[in-house]
């Protein structure tokens, strides 16, 4: 089994981002600026501070834009390749078409590319390969899970179900948009557009489904509302990308 450095990560980074739409019309919302840098930017410093430095990026809508900004990666002393999806595949039917750039990894990181969570990506690795199920998710309790579906858990960290959002502002845990995925999860996406989300972890829960909870800083850019807010966090999602470096002897 590789060291948990070798493990791949796949990015989500081709949705529509609707939401946004009405403050960044032509930009994909992963490259939504925040202070200076490109919101997908932190999320590559991120994974490289901790020495991961083999990522997969799942383009579609705007993908030019990503490629250019991004390229190969040299710039941050990663590998970036693309997997492009020419029509809308949904975040399962992404994952499914990056197949091809997973033929050697027996397990790999998936990221939302519109969200930031503060964690040790070796930790999950590592708690992934320790309870041998087929996906191992970061979730975080939030005071206020509105508008999130929320992640029920049984004994041993086994997620037992999904509740969809209410709308309701109470407490809850709410999955954080990091996972890491045993390959034999590809067996069980559908070819075409599915949802990780709708179509494929409902499914899974009786092979092994695992939530590894996370206190750290967590944000999405997914409405306007909380693009504004991670623009007041922007020093902070600075700090928390680079953490990492320095015991990692990373410049």
């Amino acid at each position: 089994m590789p060291a948990s450095e070798d493990v791949a990560a796949v990015l989500l980074v081709g949705g529509l981002g609707t939401r946004l739409q009405s403050i960044l019309p032509s930009t994909p919302k992963p490259l939504a600026p925040v202070g200076a840098t490109p919101f997908l930017e932190l999320l590559v410093l991120q994974l490289r501070a901790q020495s991961i430095r083999r990522l997969v990026m799942c383009t579609g809508h705007l993908a030019d834009q990503i490629e250019d900004q991004l390229g190969d990666g040299r710039k941050w002393d990663v590998s970036i390749e693309y997997s492009k999806e020419t029509q809308p595949l949904g975040t399962a039917g992404a994952v499914k078409c990056a197949e091809r750039y997973l033929a050697q990894a027996s397990d790999f990181l998936v990221m939302n590319g519109d969200s930031f969570l503060e964690m040790d990506f070796h930790q999950l690795i590592r708690f992934h390969r320790e309870h041998d199920g087929l996906v191992s998710m970061a979730v975080r309790r939030v005071p206020d899970a509105a508008r999130y579906g929320t992640v029920q858990q049984g004994t041993d960290h086994r997620v037992v179900g999904f509740l969809e959002k209410t709308g309701s502002p109470v407490p809850g845990i709410v999955n954080g948009g990091v996972y890491v995925f045993n390959r034999t999860v590809l067996e069980h996406i559908p070819d075409g557009p599915a949802s990780l989300e709708r179509d494929v972890f409902p499914r899974l829960l009786e092979l092994g489904m695992y939530a590894a909870e996370q206190d750290g800083m967590f944000i999405d850019i997914g409405t306007p509302e909380d693009y504004a807010r991670a623009q007041t966090l922007y020093r902070n999602l600075q700090q928390a990308a680079h953490a990492g470096c320095q015991e990692r002897g990373i410049s």
